[in-house]
């Protein structure tokens, strides 16, 4: 009997692992520590001290930084042709060498690089970013495509949260040494990643039964953890904390992480239960049912072979399908939507992005003590999670319950990220902790809808590439408006302020402004540039209105009530179901 008991809990324990509710939170642990880009204000500084950088120098680093976290073209291609693990152990082990070199040179265990090596080094380890999206996010939304709002929106979410977490864990381990934080974002991400290799991967797209209600008791519980985060945040502002004080912070923090796990036991308990109740087919039983739809899957898998050998991915590149179909790499690229997301994505998430990775020096120039910087950083970073957590589920629900395009609520959090620009710009006194939380927020508002739009417009056949090509957008906009004209402008008046006339200077010399002036100008262009990014989505809007106003999930609905008719026997991790859906089909 014990036996038997103890063989029962590890069958039930391989089911929870293997499940895709554990791959969620295997996910959203990978995601949690995968925003270590967005804490470049917290040891931004110690670079550009240690190592003796100008604005401008700094600012191109922080470029090179965005390119790397948004360049993720390569991990999507790779994704195509590799299972998940494959990415994920690339991009762990990326992080680990590109932040560990930078963590060798700020502390000066090594020579000093060249700007080019610290640039690469940004780089690899930024990159490893679009590695780890790539990896957890794209199979999640596959394996839930009707709830991809939902889906992005809370991964997405804990990767907002990663900067305020790792400021807690970074506190507990390290005390107030930064230079110390870049050493754990080195390890910490690579170590979670490695741990759950095996959890996530591709799986067929398997009916669950009220899987929304699933993900907002998700939801809640990451809400637990921004709100713990807030409150800790706040007293830490207005106190002075021991060692032993951010130790208990950092647990508790680690404890909420884990929480989720009591959601996945509960709802795989009620998969294996069912699984067990419902498993009453003899072995010839079964046998003839699995047999029975082999020739429906030869005939739906013919029709696509047949297209695929008569129609050439050049030759239909300006002829793309309706949209909501499966689009190409190439007809997604070259269409008019697609070029007009990129191009608004350009303006509205460059400006933001320029204004967190100057956080540091605008509140330096402002006057505000150092203290208040981390405030400023973590503030972001809640403030980026609710954006993106509210994004991500409040369009789903907008869109299921009152047909409310995505394309608008992009264009409506642009213009609201303008009010963000003007308050730096005019430097009101004690408003940049207004305008933090400001563009946090609309900072991670914007990657949601833009990722379920990429998705819903051109299909989710190739969405792993098509998910990264929209990403390079950011670095663009952070090039333009971040490197040419905020680093420009800054070291412009800095220069001025010592009276020194034009750009030359003394190498190594470093330069620092103080006052409203110094970034005045750069954010009124910022706050123009981001209202011509709204007048370009707002082409989209009207581009999209019919489609949207249509059901653009009866194709999963139609696949999914199919998959529900047919027996299935096994894990739903696995793909035991031999009538697979034809998403499975295509992607063979």
């Amino acid at each position: 009997m014990a036996v038997e008991k103890l063989t029962k809990t590890k069958a039930f324990l391989h089911h929870v692992i293997t499940g895709r509710w554990f791959m969620i939170f295997a996910s959203c642990l990978i995601m949690a520590v995968s925003g270590a880009t967005y804490m470049f204000g917290l040891y931004s500084n110690e670079v550009k001290v240690s190592l003796g950088y100008d604005q401008s120098t700094l600012n191109l680093i922080s470029f090179f930084k965005d390119l790397g976290a948004n360049l993720g073209i390569f991990s999507g291609l790779i994704n195509e042709i590799s299972p998940p693990w494959v990415i994920l152990a690339m991009g762990a082990t990326m992080n680990f060498i590109g932040y560990f070199m930078i963590w060798l040179s700020v502390t000066s265990r090594i020579a000093k690089p060249q700007v080019w090596q610290m640039c690469l080094y940004f780089y690899i380890g930024a990159n490893s970013q679009s590695f780890a999206n790539t990896g957890a996010l794209v199979n999640c939304v596959k394996s839930f495509p009707r709830s991809r709002g939902s889906v992005i929106g809370l991964l997405k979410g804990y990767v907002g949260l990663s900067g305020a977490i790792f400021t807690q864990l970074y506190h507990a381990f390290y005390g107030d040494n930064s230079k110390s934080l870049i050493f754990l974002i080195g390890w910490l991400p690579a170590a979670i990643s490695f741990i759950f290799l095996p959890t996530v991967r591709v799986l067929s797209i398997t009916p669950q039964p009220k899987e929304i209600k699933v993900f907002y008791q998700l939801l809640y519980i990451s809400l637990g953890v921004a709100g713990f985060l807030m409150m800790l945040i706040i007293i830490q502002n207005k106190l002075s904390f021991t060692r032993m004080e951010y130790i208990v912070g950092g647990m508790v923090v680690l404890l909420l992480l884990l929480l989720p796990l009591g959601i996945v036991f509960k709802e795989e308990f009620k998969i294996w239960k069912n699984q067990n109740q419902n498993q009453t087919f003899t072995d010839a039983d079964a046998t003839s049912v699995i047999e029975l739809p082999q020739p429906e899957e030869a005939l739906a898998a013919a029709p696509a072979h047949l297209e695929s050998k008569n129609n050439s991915c050049l030759k239909n590149v300006f002829k793309p399908p309706k949209r909501g179909e499966d689009y190409t790499i190439f007809q997604a690229l070259f269409s008019i939507d697609m070029l007009i997301l990129f191009i608004a994505t350009v303006f509205g998430v460059g400006g933001t992005l320029t204004a967190l990775d100057n956080l540091g020096q605008i509140g330096n120039s402002l006057g505000y003590p150092k203290k208040s910087l981390t405030t400023f950083v973590s503030l972001v970073s809640i403030w980026n999670y609710l954006g993106r957590a509210s994004s991500g589920f409040a369009s789903e629900y907008l869109l299921t319950k009152y047909k409310f395009p995505r394309p608008l609520l992009l264009t409506l959090v642009m213009l609201l990220s303008c009010v963000g620009h003007i308050l730096i710009a005019f430097g009101i006194p004690n408003s940049l902790y207004i305008s933090s939380v400001i563009i946090g927020f609309c900072f991670g508002a914007i990657w949601p809808l833009m990722f379920a739009i990429i998705s819903e417009i051109f299909g989710l056949k190739y969405y792993s590439t098509l998910y990264n090509f929209g990403a390079v957008a950011s670095p663009v906009g952070s090039y333009i408006l971040n490197v040419r004209v905020t680093g420009y402008l800054y070291d412009k008046e800095a220069l001025k302020q010592l009276g020194v006339k034009g750009l030359i200077r003394q190498k190594g010399k470093d330069l620092t402004c103080l006052g409203v002036q110094c970034y005045k100008m750069a954010f009124l262009i910022i706050t123009a540039s981001t209202l011509i990014g709204c007048l370009v989505s707002f082409i989209l809007v009207i581009r999209t209105r019919k489609f949207y106003k249509g059901d653009i999930y009866e194709k999963f609905r139609v696949e999914l009530d199919t998959a529900q008719s047919l027996p299935t026997f096994g894990n739903t991790g696995a793909t035991t179901n031999h009538a697979e859906e034809p998403d499975k089909i295509n992607r063979k």
